[in-house]
């Protein structure tokens, strides 16, 4: 702990930080409820994605994103609010992990692809509600899929190198 720049080590040495680290059930509580915001956040893009890539074309995907998206977002919030709090905890080794910018970049990326997607392919969508969506639909599909699924694997793998 405490090596890498200022702000990290002031971070690290935050009383927010420090009761991360010391509380008995800060940290594991943290941990769990970020997993619920993984698992809310990527099963929801998940299912809205494979509709985006033509699967159960009898579903309104307008109706699919009124219903999965918001949860989606909260699955986010959630994930955010936790993985900042344990980054708190351990943020001089988070920051030289060689994974953890890759998540983040990945993080980003998700991002601008949601960005893209709506204000793109997403604004025809009355067009395509039903049946095989356009090409710009399954390119966000697919980009989004790989994306949040990229970005579990490096959040386990940030335990592991």
């Amino acid at each position: 702990m405490s090596h890498g720049p200022e702000w990290l080590v002031a971070l690290e040495r935050s009383a927010l930080a420090v009761w991360m680290r010391q509380a008995l059930w800060a940290y594991p509580v943290a941990e769990v409820v970020h997993l619920v915001g993984v698992a809310l956040l990527v099963g929801c893009a998940a299912a809205f994605d494979l509709r985006l890539l033509g699967l159960s074309g009898h579903l309104s995907v307008q109706h699919l994103a009124v219903h999965l998206l918001p949860w989606a977002w909260r699955g986010f919030g959630l994930a955010a609010v936790t993985g900042t709090l344990m980054f708190a905890a351990h943020a001089s080794d988070w920051w030289q992990n060689p994974v953890f910018p890759v998540k983040m970049g990945l993080v980003a990326l998700g991002g601008v692809n949601v960005w893209v997607f709506r204000r793109g392919a997403y604004r025809s969508v009355a067009r395509w509600d039903r049946g095989a969506p356009p090409p710009a639909a399954r390119v966000a599909g697919a980009v989004s899929l790989a994306v949040w699924l990229a970005t579990v694997a490096c959040g386990r793998l940030l335990a592991y190198l």
